[in-house]
């Protein structure tokens, strides 16, 4: 189809070697502007480029850590969206959003699945782009958690839109329409593994470590 993708035998596209290098570019290059645009210092801006990177090696590690898969897509896994939204607790709206859009290129590296280009868009760049919402409330009382919450409900609508666009002729006779089904199929693993990090992260011990490794992250 271009220099960038190729069809294949299911409908849908696989990257060529121009399109992951391509991909891969673009992860470098937002990684680097972000911590560039949004670090306050050079030392900063260096920390801030290691802490990044760092939390979202832990996040890709973690997303292949399922604890159940959905038959369509989905997955609840182990704290990965957390190590995302930690980025922009620690960093800022502008620092959190250019490394979630990084992550959302490299899961699009790591395991694409493309029907289209808005398709591509939505699942990968701006589903896992809007957790970097959570940069809104780093400076905010309960900011983790707030974050947190605006970061997966973000990342929810998202999915939403994707899952009744692009994927509702699939929804099953049991359920009234694919706005329905999508509501509930993407809820279904996107809540339960926001409920589980929640309770987690609002122990005092991880909360009070949480805290830690923010001051070692901005010190």
């Amino acid at each position: 189809m271009s220099f960038f993708v190729t069809a294949n035998a299911d409908g849908a596209y696989d990257l060529t070697t121009a399109g992951y290098t391509a991909l891969i570019l673009v992860f470098i290059a937002l990684l680097l502007a972000g911590a560039a645009v949004f670090g306050t210092k050079k030392k900063m801006s260096t920390k801030q480029l290691v802490f990044s990177a760092m939390a979202i090696a832990l996040a890709v590690v973690t997303s292949m850590i399922k604890l159940f898969d959905l038959p369509m897509g989905g997955s609840v896994t182990l704290f990965s969206m957390l190590f995302i939204v930690l980025i922009g607790y620690w960093y800022g709206f502008g620092g959190g959003l250019t490394a979630a859009l990084a992550y959302g290129v490299l899961q699009l590296l790591i395991d694409p699945y493309i029907l289209s280009f808005p398709q591509m868009l939505v699942d990968y760049i701006l589903a896992f782009g809007a957790l970097g919402l959570a940069g809104l409330f780093h400076n905010s009382k309960h900011g983790l958690i707030k974050g947190y919450i605006v970061a997966v409900l973000g990342r929810y609508f998202f999915a939403f839109l994707s899952g009744w666009i692009f994927f509702g002729m699939y929804a099953p006779d049991t359920f009234p329409n694919a706005v329905v089904y999508s509501l509930v199929y993407n809820g279904s693993y996107l809540g339960a593994e926001a409920i589980i990090t929640l309770i987690v992260i609002a122990i005092p011990p991880v909360a009070k470590a949480l805290e830690t490794v923010k001051k070692q992250a901005i010190s």
